[in-house]
């Protein structure tokens, strides 16, 4: 978390909004505490768990609003956008997909 009143850079502001309009895995730990015999709080349970968060349409959409007005590019400029767009796009699932495989042989370890 960043701290309170301290300004985003634009690049910030478009890497976060990047992030969540391709998608991510985020990992949530979820902690359990409880009194021992002696009277101290101990850890009792730790859970940690990984949430595929979809990508964001809207993200996108305010992504490419925060760059050059569409209709002022020329038919090349459009065309660069929109291959440098799709090659984001083909990254990221390549990403998701060795992810993916990564999390099965990992699953498979387990169970052996």
């Amino acid at each position: 978390m960043k701290e309170k009143g301290k300004k985003l850079s634009d690049g910030e502001i478009n890497s976060a909004l990047l992030k969540k309009a391709l998608g991510f895995d985020a990992k949530e730990v979820v902690e359990e505490y409880a009194l021992d015999q002696e009277g101290e709080v101990k850890l009792s349970k730790k859970k940690i768990t990984t949430k595929c968060v979809p990508p964001d349409v809207a993200a996108l959409k305010m992504l490419l609003e925060r760059s050059a007005p569409i209709s002022e590019l020329s038919d090349d400029e459009l065309e660069e956008e929109k291959s440098r767009l799709l090659e984001i796009v083909r990254q990221s699932e390549k990403k998701n997909k060795e992810k993916k495989i990564a999390k099965r042989k990992e699953t498979r370890k387990i169970k052996k």
